[in-house]
C-alpha cells in the first residue's frame, strides 16, 4: 500500500473525472490521500478539499495559505483559516512557507505570513507542511525561531533542495517528502539525497496535478502515479517498490498518530 501525502485533488483539473481518478488511485494501491487546498481563499479551495475528504474515509486534508497567496492574507482571512482548521478531517497546517523563485508575494510578506501560520499551527497542535523554493536559509531561520521546540512534527513537501537542508530539517523533526521530481533526468542531486536519508524520515507524494513522474511526465499528474516515485526510490536503495510503500506509509501514520488505521 502507498500514501500520497500531498495532492491538490480539489483542483479544477480533476473536475471532469475526479471519481474515476480516485478509483484509479485505489486500484494502484493508494491507501490514503491528503487533499491540500491551494491556499487561495478567494476560490475557497479548502472547503472544496474538505468536501472531498468528507466523502471518503481514506482522504484527509490540511489548511493553510501558500506563499504565492501570502499577499492576500488579512485578519479576516486568518480568522477564516482558524475556522477551517477545526474541521475533523484536517490533520496538518499547510502548505505554508517561502517561494523566492516566483516571488508572487513580496518576500517580507511571505515571511510574515509564514511566521503567523506556524504560530497558529502550534496553538492548534497541528503538524506543519512546508513549501520552500530557493529560500532555504530563511526557511530554516524561521523554523528554528517559530517551530523548533514546539514538540510537533512536520513535512518538507515536494522536496527539491540540498541534502544539507534536508538533514537540518530532519534534525528539527521534519520528514522529507519526495515527489515525481526524483524521477526526472536532471535530478541527480535529489536522487543522492533520497538514497542517503534514513528511510524512517521519508514520505512520498504526487503534488498532483503537477510534476507527473516519468513515464507520465508532461501529462496531468494524479495520486495513482505515486507508485512511480516509490519505484524510483526503491531502485536507488535496492528495495522493492512495495517495501518503500510500506515504510513511507508507516512513517506517515506515525507522524499523524494513525497507527493501526487501515483504509
Amino acid at each position: 500500500m502507498y500514501i500520497d501525502s500531498h495532492a491538490h485533488i480539489e483542483s479544477e483539473d480533476f473536475d471532469s473525472d475526479r471519481t474515476a481518478m480516485i478509483a484509479r488511485a485505489r486500484e494502484a494501491g493508494v491507501e490514503i490521500i491528503v487533499a491540500v487546498g491551494n491556499g487561495d481563499l478567494s476560490k475557497d479551495s479548502h472547503t472544496a478539499a474538505q468536501r472531498i475528504a468528507e466523502k471518503h474515509d481514506f482522504i484527509y486534508t490540511t489548511v493553510g495559505v501558500h506563499p504565492h497567496e501570502a499577499r492576500l492574507l488579512d485578519e479576516r482571512l486568518y480568522a477564516r483559516l482558524a475556522e477551517l482548521a477545526a474541521h475533523p478531517k484536517v490533520i496538518a497546517w499547510g502548505e505554508i512557507g517561502l517561494d523566492y523563485h516566483y516571488d508572487n508575494s513580496p518576500r517580507e510578506v511571505q515571511r510574515a505570513a509564514f511566521r503567523k501560520q506556524l504560530q497558529m499551527a502550534r496553538e492548534r497542535r497541528l503538524p506543519a507542511v512546508i513549501h520552500t523554493r530557493e529560500a532555504e536559509e530563511d526557511t530554516l531561520e524561521i523554523l528554528r525561531e517559530e517551530w523548533q521546540g514546539a514538540g510537533l512534527p512536520g513535512i518538507i513537501h515536494c522536496f527539491t533542495g540540498t541534502r544539507a537542508f534536508a538533514e537540518a530539517a530532519v534534525e528539527m523533526g521534519f520528514l522529507i517528502s519526495f515527489s515525481g521530481v526524483v524521477t526526472f533526468k536532471k535530478a541527480d542531486d535529489l536522487r543522492e539525497t533520497a538514497r542517503h536519508l534514513p528511510m524512517d524520515k521519508i514520505l512520498i507524494e504526487t503534488d498532483a496535478p503537477f510534476l507527473a513522474p516519468v513515464p507520465f511526465r508532461g501529462r496531468r499528474n494524479e495520486p495513482a502515479y505515486v507508485v512511480e516515485t516509490a519505484r524510483s526510490i526503491a531502485g536507488l536503495r535496492g528495495l522493492a517498490a512495495e517495501e518503500v510503500g510500506r515504510v513511507t506509509s508507516a512513517n506517515f501514520k506515525r507522524l499523524f498518530n494513525l497507527e493501526g488505521v487501515s483504509q
